[in-house]
């Protein structure tokens, strides 16, 4: 998310890190390059001049100049600056205490409202909300049935009609959620290519008819100010409450996301990363401003943990640890329970310093498929004493897995160092603070 915005900064950062102390000439140095580097990520002009001056005004000001330590401390400045332009704190989804929550998910088309909409749902059933989605894109090919292909992988019913009347689908589904005791009503609309007044006026009768609760909109992050200026247009219409990116884990330069707050005047409320349907953040200003300055988010990264974690597993993998009985079952349940809480991609970019150091490194999401079928290949008899894998049985498990036995011997290696290293720790003592953070398979 953002590499190359964020390794741009820290190099137009770097500097002013090595001089004595900040004047007027190193700042207006630093942040001249900057700028440049706001505007090559396609931030909107107005938005990079504004936050400009607003951090060489903090920059010069007395307590600023007496630092010892400027790099630290303009880097301090920009990452306060860059909180406040993404919203300054987080902003929660309205929820109904009673009655019918109706979300209306607004767009152009390609920006990612259906799948959205069907995370977003995932989200909502997993807080215990009893959520029904509701199919109102008439118009595009197969959207229907791609809500409903999405909502069977979630165990969230889809509701649509034959008729092709997005005004009373959404009108008829607020009624239907009523009668069977739903609770929240997810709507995806329809979006088009481009801005247009029968598209516009769609969504505002939409708006009209049901009166959401909330209303999102849904910004594809990879096409700039385009998405921005939609945006603009969007709010003055429909007058929005939130705004959703997605695709932030593709090309994205990062202009839309530094960019939209302000100029809309609407918070982000959420992040969506890739297709799997888990893959959706609640958005937090001051952790994607830590991100694209470098800083990580571990607290993202321990969330997510947490999410995947199980006290009972935990307790049970700790007795192995302790034991060094730790087999090829256990190890199953880990990478299983990491590749819930996202790619590989996006978890380390969350973990500081890491995103500069992976600089033209492609990381392979798909990495622990190999594994798992390596693993999955293997009798129970074997995934619990790997010392009985003998040439043949390697053979077999190679065959099995669609793998060569050079990645077998690979991952037998590996294993067996993994094990010795547990070996150790578990006669060194453990530390339960590090047990209770292991992200166990639930």
């Amino acid at each position: 998310m953002f590499e190359d915005l964020s390794l741009k900064l820290d190099t137009a950062l770097k500097k002013i890190r090595g001089q004595g102390r900040l004047n007027e000439k190193n700042i207006s140095d630093t942040l001249r390059e900057i700028r440049r580097v706001l505007l090559d990520a396609d931030v909107n002009y107005k938005v990079a001049k504004e936050f400009i001056e607003n951090v060489q005004q903090k920059a010069l000001g007395k307590e600023v100049i007496t630092s010892i330590t400027p790099g630290q401390l303009i880097t301090k400045i920009i990452y306060d600056e860059l909180t406040q332009l993404l919203g300054g704190s987080n902003t929660e989804i309205k929820i109904n205490a009673s009655g019918i929550t109706s979300i209306m998910i607004v767009g152009l088309q390609g920006s990612g409202k259906t799948t959205f909409s069907a995370k977003l749902a995932k989200k909502l059933k997993d807080s215990n909300r009893k959520v029904l989605l509701a199919a109102a894109d008439i118009y595009r090919p197969a959207a229907i049935e791609q809500l409903k292909l999405l909502g069977e992988q979630i165990s969230i019913p889809v509701f649509s009609l034959e008729e092709k009347n997005a005004r009373k689908v959404a009108a008829d589904s607020i009624q239907f959620a009523k009668e069977n005791n739903f609770d929240t009503v997810i709507i995806d609309t329809a979006g088009r290519l481009h801005v247009d007044e029968d598209m516009m006026t769609e969504v505002a009768d939409i708006k009209e008819i049901i009166k959401p609760t909330e209303t999102l909109f849904v910004v594809d992050s990879m096409i700039g100010q385009d998405a921005v200026n939609s945006a603009k247009i969007f709010n003055e219409r429909v007058n929005y409450d939130g705004v959703v990116l997605t695709k932030l884990d593709g090309d994205s330069r990062g202009g839309a996301a530094l960019s939209v707050r302000a100029v809309t005047g609407k918070p982000i409320k959420f992040v969506s990363n890739g297709e799997k349907l888990n893959a959706l953040e609640v958005f937090y200003p001051d952790r994607l401003a830590s991100r694209i300055l470098g800083k990580g988010d571990i607290i993202s990264l321990v969330e997510k943990a947490q999410e995947n974690f199980d006290e009972l597993e935990a307790e049970k993998l700790e007795e192995k640890l302790r034991k060094n009985k730790f087999d090829f079952d256990d190890f199953l349940k880990q990478i299983k329970a990491i590749k819930k809480m996202g790619s590989l991609t996006s978890l380390l970019g969350m973990i500081p310093g890491i995103s500069s150091q992976l600089k033209n490194v492609k990381i392979d999401d798909n990495a622990f498929t190999k594994v798992e079928a390596i693993i999955c290949s293997m009798t129970l008899k074997e995934r619990s004493d790997p010392k009985i894998l003998n040439g043949n049985r390697r053979k077999r498990i190679a065959k099995g897995s669609g793998t060569s036995i050079q990645d077998v011997n690979r991952l037998l290696k590996q294993f067996s160092e993994m094990q010795k290293m547990m070996s150790r720790l578990s006669k060194k003592g453990f530390n339960n603070s590090f047990l209770n953070n292991l992200p166990i398979g639930k």
